[in-house]
């Protein structure tokens, strides 16, 4: 059993680990994050759920590690942020990405160092970052992060967090789901039957018992991670949380990469890494412990002898694929289940959460009678082009190391010896060395746009759904680094300082994200003008999610600007803090303005004429197809 987290009290009626109710209003499929996110969200909505994992909640393979803005402040939601922060690195050195030759080696050209780039809110991202939201970015491998994320939910949501139970089959009917578990201990198979069903298992089974296709290309790389425990604190270097190993084995390409896991220490005093290896031409899959050891020794350019203990293996392949649907029927599909990408960015896990958050509240709507069930439609139609720009992005990220290789002088046809010749070349005091120094450095810094992409990661915005949208609105737009806050329908709520808000002091003040109610829609309005808009909410109709009134201190007049509204406007934001609607000024007829935005809000919006994931489906063709060729040369 995980420990119980401090200060966390039940929000649901415990469940006796042999009490298997007929009934439950939510079953989630999957106890990795999402699916823990999932039941921590609906508990806090006063949600019934029960989740049920095929295997213990306890990873065995660090994973997903990076937590975004985005995320945290879904955490912070969740009651988990400050555990996340506490485990997190304590200093700031861990936001950046390195390239090196490798750790060590024979001669001066191993263990050189290539460059690096900030990363993560760190450097002079710092800045950026701190306008665009109140939480900062975290690390924290899946091996501790899922952990804990069990314990919250253990402790909101008694005796209903289930391991060793898979499920092995759905019936759809027209007002439940009927999942068949197979409690994988005694054998024993039975019957539940769910109001809704969250499949967050990684699609490793509900993506074909609910009859899904994953769209986009799959095998394009194969990767051989290894999670290891070894003493590199002699490395003259190794300062960054992350370092991309480049050398002439790889065409060009990075060999591996090699990534601190801590705990305490993430640089070169790390107790435990992540290496993961690019399987070379010819080389066998194999879990053979000796054959792993020596390639990770070669990548790392360490004796045959220097000590490394191997704790697990992980063989995966690149792909980037989008599910077709995000919900069947009563299911829906959530983070890995519906889309899986390269790890370059960090999106995944992000988006994961992120996916479990737009469903929560929708979901919570529906089952206490606020909304109909078409407000569930818009799940897919706001996330789908979302997961799709991101698997896009994430492939074209991968992409962005060839040009590092090629301004070194590696590639396809150059062998190892003259690889090491060209290297050499690089880090002399020549005018060649020096021409390929600034060329190496111009391909590194290209890399910003996977390190640095706080608009991929903050600036997304969905175009169709539960909100009434502006023209102009766009899912992603411009540079994937250059975040500008928006109050468009379908934006994140622009995160401000607010000096003068109930609750602010002078040292603490309140971000008007922490206005918005996890439950209701928000108003948000100048105090000024508060008058009659709290007679429209007044005057609102008794049924459909309640609307909850924020006016704000004139003295914090700059929201206004930030949201490009008048002393008499108004943003209206959804319980995941995305803008549903937006007016400018005071509208003659406030409260039945406000009651039609409502009920459209409600009801999900309306839909698109045409798929707004169509163009990043083109992109991920695109990506996929320059990756693979340049995997074949």
């Amino acid at each position: 059993m995980p420990p119980t987290p401090a200060n966390r009290t039940a929000l649901l009626d415990p469940l006796d680990p042999g009490e298997w109710p007929e009934e439950i209003p939510v079953l989630i499929v999957g106890g990795g994050p999402v699916g823990l996110s999932s039941a921590i969200l609906l508990a806090q909505r006063g949600i019934e759920t029960l989740l049920v994992e095929r295997r213990s909640f306890e990873s065995r393979f660090p994973r997903a590690h990076l937590l975004n803005v985005r995320t945290m402040e879904i955490f912070d939601e969740m009651g988990v942020a400050d555990d996340i922060y506490a485990l997190s690195p304590a200093d700031e050195n861990w936001r950046k990405v390195a390239w090196y030759t490798s750790v060590a080696g024979p001669s001066p050209e191993h263990g050189l160092k290539l460059g690096e780039v900030p990363a993560w809110g760190g450097g002079v991202d710092a800045v950026r970052h701190a306008q665009a939201s109140p939480r900062a970015f975290a690390n924290l491998p899946q091996i501790r992060l899922d952990g804990l994320l069990w314990a919250h939910a253990e402790a909101v949501a008694p005796g209903r967090i289930r391991a060793f139970h898979e499920l092995t089959g759905v019936e759809q009917a027209d007002d439940a789901v009927v999942a068949t578990i197979l409690d994988r201990g005694s054998g024993e198979t039975r019957r539940i039957r769910a109001r809704y069903l969250v499949a967050a298992d990684g699609g490793r089974v509900s993506a074909e018992l609910l009859g899904v296709e994953r769209e986009g290309p799959k095998a394009i790389q194969d990767v051989i991670s290894c999670y290891v425990s070894t003493d590199l604190s002699f490395w003259e270097g190794g300062t960054a949380l992350l370092t991309h190993s480049m050398q002439p084995s790889g065409n060009g390409r990075p060999v591996g990469a090699l990534q601190a896991l801590g705990p305490h220490y993430y640089d070169r005093r790390s107790p435990e890494w992540l290496v993961a290896r690019v399987r070379r031409g010819g080389e066998e899959v194999s879990d053979d412990e000796a054959t792993q050891l020596r390639g990770i020794r070669r990548m790392l350019g360490v004796s045959e002898d220097h000590p490394i203990t191997l704790q697990s293996v992980s063989h995966w392949q690149y792909e980037g694929v989008v599910a077709d649907r995000f919900r069947v029927g009563r299911a829906f599909l959530a983070g890995d289940a519906a889309h899986r990408h390269p790890p370059t960015g960090g999106l995944g896990l992000n988006g994961g959460v992120q996916d479990a958050h737009n469903l929560a509240w929708k979901l919570a709507a529906v089952l206490r009678g606020e909304a109909p069930a078409s407000l569930l439609d818009s799940y897919e139609w706001e996330r789908r082009p979302v997961a799709a720009h991101n698997t896009a992005h994430s492939l074209e990220n991968a992409g962005r190391h060839g040009p590092i290789g090629a301004a070194l002088g590696l590639g396809p046809g150059v062998g190892e010896a003259e690889g090491w010749k060209q290297i050499e070349i690089f880090a002399s005091d020549t005018a060649e060395g020096e021409r390929r120094r600034a060329a190496v450095e111009a391909a590194v810094l290209e890399n910003t746009n996977d390190y640095s992409q706080l608009n991929v990661e903050a600036g997304f915005a969905y175009v169709a759904g539960a909100l009434l949208p502006e023209e102009g609105s766009e899912v992603l737009s411009g540079s994937p680094t250059e975040f500008r806050p928006s109050a468009r329908p379908g934006s994140h709520l622009p995160h401000l300082w607010l000096q003068h808000a109930r609750g602010a002091t002078p040292t603490a003040p309140v971000s008007t994200l922490d206005l918005v109610d996890p439950r209701r829609l928000t108003l948000l309005v100048s105090e000024g003008a508060a008058g009659p808009w709290a007679e429209a909410v007044a005057g609102l109709a008794g049924t459909g999610v309640p609307v909850v009134l924020r006016p704000i201190d004139e003295r914090d007049s700059a929201w206004r600007d930030l949201c490009e509204v008048d002393a008499g406007g108004a943003v209206l934001v959804r319980p995941d803090r995305k803008v549903a609607w937006r007016t400018r000024r005071l509208p003659g007829r406030p409260r039945d303005v406000l009651e039609d935005v409502r009920r459209t809000v409600m009801a999900g919006g309306r839909p698109c004429a045409e798929d707004p994931a169509a163009p990043f489906m083109r992109r991920i063709r695109d990506a996929a197809a320059a990756l693979s060729a340049a995997a074949s040369r």
